[in-house]
């Protein structure tokens, strides 16, 4: 890249959708800017840096009913811009809500730089900061942070204010150089205070911070329906002042998971009351995406504008013809989800490669979610599904080396299997998963991180140890697991994955996850017992920033006096409610209940070990973020959990527990160990308290 000319650059230019900063190309602003917040609500970011520069973003709306045409970028090596190495000027209008995008490049590796907007008025935005990755071939640590899962809407982005005073609090050598985000970074779902009892949602009052132009209402919450309502979200969010100065502070990587565009969505449809047609939502959600969320991004088969998203036309269309990936190919379909292109890969020096993927577009609708699985849906436990069903349907005609039950075993009934006949669904689709094995193939990076957005870890508990009568609420003799519409649900593929990464000698991958609003860490093999359990990858999942976690939906949701509450709740007298859900995953049903019973000692003995050897870590009231520190020798990663974000002062953390992997080479297995703990009061109230003594 460094030897390409001005004209490879401007090319550069356009296939990222942006105006173009060099060194060299320095044009002095003509008169001393004034800061201006209000010119600059939403404040500024840079994103996706490389070896010689990052993208830059803002929004310049109108202010007293004055506009800003065009901004001059000024690109610096001090904070005070006495060294300014680059400029460019970019336009604002009304057709990309007012914001705009500058691609930085031809930069030194390795350094810090300063970047503001100045508007032809002489309004300056806030000061932003940004780094360069090390050359490709430089053996140079990195240490950044990871998150998922802000919804402003039900709390307050306290982590980020944890990350910020961590962060300078270390030697300028040991701060954070980036911040991956995994997703929902808006949630489309908004709840109106006026629209739930007493203005409250899952325990928390709900914040008054957006409403929406348009929208549709279902049920208690509103959902966008074009692109101004999507906007007015990304607006609201970006008004947050945590989240507005992490992005000032550090580049954000970012990937989409659902909610960026719909709950359960998939490919262009969403899943709210009713499977409905939304070709026309997924092209807005994505232009949004686009304006509000700086990236390397490409919009496939079009041609390149530097400045704004080229919506395509499309209709709103049901998809009834699948190929055997569960890809429709409906025109309509294929020109929504390839209207913006997320997957994509960036360098840290000699020992991290990063990938990216997408992991809503492509995907065939969960199996789980399907109409022909209904008589397998209710079981009676909340949450949990019958994890053997979801591998039946998943692996459809290739099930048990293809040989799918005829029947399958469910509430004492022999139900007919309505998938034997079917291929197994994709999540990546065939196109991404091909480039995902063949970059993790030929990485020659010391890690190969995958930014997954969704976690690939089981959560399962023995549902087939339950004592009588609770014995009698679950309708199979095995485990129950949670989440069919995350990697959970798609475990052939999943399997496929693994397997060709063992296969190819692939060593040192580590997946980073969100979306689960918990924390895991453990290690992934294609099976779990009574199958063997061989691990070829780490994976770590984050916490949520400020959405509500299982366990709080479960204090709302679970009475007390149910036969089943102490699987997910411990309530001990005169003491806050526990997360014994956390037991239950992570050891099983018998300690749960054991637990449920006051005896910690009963609760430790009666573990099952065949539950989770591939768990080292759950807690599944997580709150908070997780930081990545890649070595030669070792990756390590540090969850810092925080209290229920309601009050914006409450950023001590409760615990912070550090796990390290230690390089391993083609054909032996990875290990996973604890090597730091602090908050172990918490962590015993958590989980077993021998485990943290």
């Amino acid at each position: 890249m460094a030897n390409l000319d001005r004209r490879g650059f401007l090319a550069l230019a356009g296939l990222f959708g942006a105006s173009l900063a060099l060194p060299g190309c320095v044009t002095a602003s003509r008169r001393t800017p004034t800061p201006s917040a209000a010119a600059f609500p939403q404040g500024v970011a840079s994103a996706d840096p490389h070896a010689d520069g990052f993208v830059l973003w803002t929004r310049r709306p109108p202010l007293d009913g004055r506009r800003a045409r065009r901004l001059h970028v000024e690109v610096a090596r001090d904070a005070q811009f006495t060294q300014v190495v680059a400029t460019a000027n970019a336009r604002v209008s009304a057709d990309t809500d007012w914001t705009c995008r500058v691609l930085v490049a031809g930069l030194a590796p390795a350094q810090t730089y300063w970047y503001r907007f100045i508007d032809e008025h002489g309004l300056c935005s806030r000061t932003g900061r940004s780094f360069t990755a090390p050359a490709d071939d430089a053996a140079q640590d990195v240490r950044f942070a990871f998150v998922s899962c802000q919804n402003v809407n039900m709390g307050h982005s306290t982590a980020y204010r944890r990350m910020i005073e961590d962060d300078r609090a270390r030697d300028p050598a040991e701060q954070l150089r980036f911040v991956l985000h995994l997703g929902d970074f808006i949630y489309e779902m908004v709840w109106y205070p006026e629209d739930r009892p007493d203005g409250r949602m899952q325990g928390r009052t709900l914040r008054d911070t957006v409403r929406l132009p348009h929208g549709e209402k279902i049920g208690d919450f509103h959902v966008p329906v074009d692109v101004d309502d999507y906007r007015a979200i990304y607006r609201a969010y970006l008004a947050d002042p945590d989240l507005q100065e992490a992005r000032a502070l550090w580049p954000f990587v970012c990937v989409w998971d659902n909610h960026e565009f719909s709950w359960r969505g998939w490919q262009s449809q969403v899943h709210l009351d009713t499977v409905r047609p939304a070709q026309t939502l997924r092209v807005a959600a994505n232009q949004a995406w686009f304006e509000y969320v700086p990236a390397r991004v490409a919009q496939p088969g079009r041609a390149r504008d530097l400045e704004r998203f080229i919506a395509p036309r499309v209709q709103n269309v049901p998809l009834d013809a699948f190929d055997d990936a569960g890809l429709s190919h409906e025109p309509n379909n294929l020109a929504a989800i390839g209207s913006l292109d997320i997957v994509r890969a960036l360098r840290w020096g000699r020992h991290v490669e990063l990938l990216l993927t997408d992991t809503r577009s492509f995907r065939a609708q969960p199996v789980f979610d399907r109409a022909e699985a209904a008589p397998f849906q209710k079981t009676g436990l909340p949450w949990f599904v019958p994890q053997e069903i979801v591998h039946v349907l998943d692996g459809g005609r290739t099930h048990a080396d293809g040989h799918p039950p005829e029947r399958i075993a469910f509430g004492g009934a022999q139900l007919p299997n309505p998938r034997k006949d079917g291929a197994p669904p994709s999540l990546l689709g065939t196109t991404q998963k091909r480039w995902l094995v063949e970059r993790l193939r030929a990485s020659p990076a010391t890690w190969k991180l995958w930014g997954n957005s969704i976690g690939m870890l089981d959560r399962r508990t023995d549902l087939q140890h339950l004592p009588e009568p609770l014995r009698a609420a679950w309708p199979v003799d095995g485990y129950g697991m949670m989440s069919p519409d995350d990697w959970a649900g798609y475990p052939s593929e999943r399997g496929e994955i693994l397997d060709a990464a063992a296969r190819a000698g692939v060593s040192n991958l580590v997946t980073l996850a969100g979306d689960r609003h918990a924390f895991f860490a453990g290690l992934l093999s294609p099976q779990l017992p009574p199958h063997a359990f061989a691990p070829v990858a780490a994976e770590f999942v984050v916490g949520s920033i400020c959405t509500p976690t299982l366990f709080e939906a479960a204090q709302q949701a679970i009475a007390p006096d149910k036969a089943y509450a102490p699987l997910y709740l411990h309530k001990a007298a005169d003491a806050p409610a526990r997360p014994a859900i956390n037991v239950a995953l992570r050891h099983g049903v018998r300690s749960a209940l054991a637990l449920a019973a006051g005896d910690e000692a009963a609760a430790f003995a009666q573990r099952n070990v065949e539950v989770a050897p591939h768990l080292a870590f759950v807690d599944m009231d997580g709150h908070g973020y997780a930081v990545v520190e890649a070595r030669a020798d070792a990756l390590t990663v540090e969850f810092v959990a925080l209290s229920a974000p309601t009050d914006p002062a409450l950023i001590t953390p409760l615990y912070r527990v550090t796990h390290r992997v230690d390089a391993w080479q083609p054909q032996q297995h990875p290990t996973l160990v604890r090597v730091h703990a602090e908050g172990k009061e918490t962590l015993a109230a958590r989980f077993l308290g021998g485990v943290w003594a």
